[in-house]
């Protein structure tokens, strides 16, 4: 047999067949020598089946070589058999891992369905999110337009109510909504929004006239109410006057109901107070006081002065909330419109005290009292073209006419009978009674209320209506008299006018004028006193020689009677005055009725007295005048005489 010998070294296998034929054209040769010519070492394939074949083929026999086919191909089959086999197993796992994929695709394909269905229906929740919160936005911004722009129904009912039904507060908000609404609708015609915002504006527009009309129905019908004495104002009368005032129109009419309603309210309550008195009898009726003129009147005015007070206050109270401009002016209207019915009562029985002529004094204090309660109501009324101003002035007027009517009469009387001045040179009965009447006059002047300013005018014609008429009438009762004794009698009747005043305000410029006139008089008493003395005390003789002596007559002691021995015996008469200078009082001095004139005229008369002894002493001593011993015939120096006699 052949021999196959592998050498692991070189990688060569080298078969040997010693009986192989040589030919070499035998085919079999010819792959027999290819086989053997064959190099392996670059057959990879050929050298890896080599490697397997040595595995499995360790015994190199004829048997073994015979069965290598058979061995390779059962080995070959094992081995097919083991992968058909195994890869039964890989199919199995793969079919079983393809089941798990399919199942996991399904699971995929299930779950992306299910992803993209939600997904759409998520993408269509956003879409009707998205609606549904643009049409909430859009109801919210509808309704807030209604809630700005519209009344609720509440609203509505409480301003179209029926007429009997009363306003209440409520009103006034739902009326105050609509004001702004038709104020902020503006806005609106400023936007895409003007046929909406013109709607409601007409709306709101038709909406407040319907509610100021019934507003001004209800407030009409509440003062209507408003005729008793007291008044209560309702705190929604003022609300409903605050809210007419848009309405001037119906504002108007409406205080002019409540002026007519208060203004009946006053009438009957004044005349309630005049005739029937206060409650159960307290106060009593001021016509019980009818026979006293000054409470009479003073009652009646001060019943009105309060009545407008309160009348002023119920204005107030009313349009305490009214920021109209001019709402003083008509509070003032209002309350004179209210006063305007009592004035005739008033007037008529105001007339008949004072045409009853109850005297000059009580017709300037009735006039005193009007003066003060007209300055006193004005400063409530605040006009002077109100009715009951216009009343109480028309009736100052008339008792200041009737005052000045009774002076004037009383001062012609004086005339008309003119008195003697009495004996003692005093004033007479008609100065004494006139002055009373004017210390009456005054008295009841100072006492007043009236403002001063008035006070001061109506002085000064009450002054010149009694003074000057007593003043000639003492210039014509004296006319008849002596020098020192008119200049006596106008003294005393001076003097007590001037005391008379002096009480009194205002009269300085009358007491001035006074003043000179005594002054004139006491002039008059000063130089008859001095002439008197001077008659007396023996020099009034020398002292008029003195006067009217000039140098062309010679000296003095030439003279008929100045010489020596006449002028020693004037000086014996003139020691015995200066011993007792208080004797020699004119008569007329005594009945003088102030002490202090009499003093003044004594003081002054005796410096003439002085003056007078002094140009004698001067004329006499003087060489000129041929007086021997001049020192002897003067013994006493004009100083000496003047510490005498001071």
């Amino acid at each position: 047999g052949s021999l196959i010998n592998f050498n692991e070294t070189d990688s060569t296998v080298v078969i040997q067949n010693p009986n192989a034929p040589s030919q070499t054209n035998n085919p079999l040769s010819r792959k027999l020598n290819k086989i053997l010519e064959t190099r392996l070492d670059n057959d990879k394939e050929m050298l890896e089946a080599l490697k397997a074949l040595s595995v499995f083929f360790t015994e190199n026999s004829l048997r073994t070589r015979r069965n290598l086919r058979g061995d390779i191909e059962r080995r070959s089959l094992v081995i097919n058999e083991d992968f058909a086999r195994i890869f039964k197993e890989v199919k199995e796992e793969l079919e079983s891992i393809n089941e798990d994929v399919q199942a996991m695709s399904t699971c995929c394909e299930e779950m992306t369905n299910r992803s993209l269905i939600k997904m759409i229906k998520a993408q269509d929740n956003i879409y009707v999110f998205s609606l549904s919160h643009r049409l909430e936005v859009r109801a919210q911004v509808a309704q807030a337009f209604l809630a700005k722009f519209q009344l609720s129904h509440e609203e509505m009912a409480t301003l179209r109510g029926a007429r009997d039904v009363p306003i209440t507060e409520d009103f006034f908000k739902a009326l105050s909504r609509v004001k702004h609404i038709h104020e902020d609708v503006k806005i609106l015609l400023r936007t895409n929004q003007q046929t909406a915002g013109l709607e409601i504006m007409e709306q709101m527009a038709v909406l407040q006239e319907t509610s100021y009309e019934q507003l001004y129905r209800w407030a009409q019908n509440e003062c209507r109410g408003l005729t008793q004495e007291t008044c209560d104002i309702s705190p929604v009368l003022t609300q409903a006057m605050e809210a007419l005032q848009d309405r001037p129109v119906l504002y108007k009419y409406t205080l002019d109901e409540f002026g007519t309603a208060r203004r009946c309210a006053v009438v009957r309550g004044f005349i309630d107070a005049l005739t029937r008195g206060g409650p159960g009898g307290t106060p009593r009726p001021i016509e019980m006081h009818s026979h006293d003129p000054m409470r009479y009147v003073g009652d009646m005015l001060a019943w009105l002065h309060q009545a407008t007070a309160s009348e002023k206050e119920h204005l107030e109270a009313l349009l305490k909330q009214v920021s109209l401009q001019g709402v003083e002016e008509n509070m003032q209207e209002v309350v004179g419109h209210i006063t305007e019915g009592v004035c005739r009562p008033l007037k008529v029985r105001i007339e008949q005290v004072i045409v009853a002529e109850p005297g000059a004094v009580l017709l300037y204090k009735l006039s005193n009292l009007l003066k003060f309660y007209h300055h006193t109501i004005s400063s409530i009324i605040g006009t002077s073209v109100a009715s009951l101003l216009i009343t109480i002035e028309e009736m100052h007027i008339l008792s200041k006419k009737m005052f000045f009517n009774s002076l004037s009469l009383h001062a012609s009387r004086l005339m008309d009978k003119v008195e003697l001045p009495p004996a003692d040179l005093g004033p007479t009965a008609s100065l004494t009674q006139t002055l009373s009447l004017l210390r009456e006059v005054l008295a009841s002047h100072d006492s007043s209320v009236v403002p001063l300013d008035a006070r001061q005018a109506d002085f000064a014609q009450v002054l010149s209506c009694i003074l000057d008429p007593l003043l000639q009438l003492c210039t014509v009762s004296a006319s008849n008299l002596g020098t020192a004794d008119m200049a006596t009698y106008m003294v005393n009747s001076l003097y007590v006018m001037k005391t008379t005043l002096a009480l009194f305000e205002f009269t300085d410029k009358r007491l001035e004028m006074l003043e000179f006139q005594i002054e004139a008089h006491l002039d008059t008493l000063i130089n008859e006193q001095a002439s008197y003395v001077l008659t007396r005390a023996g020099l009034s003789y020398i002292y008029s020689c003195i006067q009217q002596h000039s140098a062309e007559q010679g000296p003095l002691s030439l003279l008929p009677s100045m010489d020596s021995s006449s002028v020693k015996a004037a000086m014996v008469q003139f020691d015995r005055y200066l011993s007792s200078p208080d004797t020699l009082v004119m008569p007329q001095l005594n009945f003088l009725l102030s002490a202090a004139i009499k003093e003044q005229i004594f003081r002054q008369s005796t410096e003439l007295v002085c003056r007078a002894y002094g140009e004698v002493y001067t004329a006499l001593t003087s060489p000129a005048n041929r007086y021997k011993d001049a020192e002897n015939l003067l013994p006493r120096s004009p100083q000496q005489v003047q510490t005498l006699l001071s």
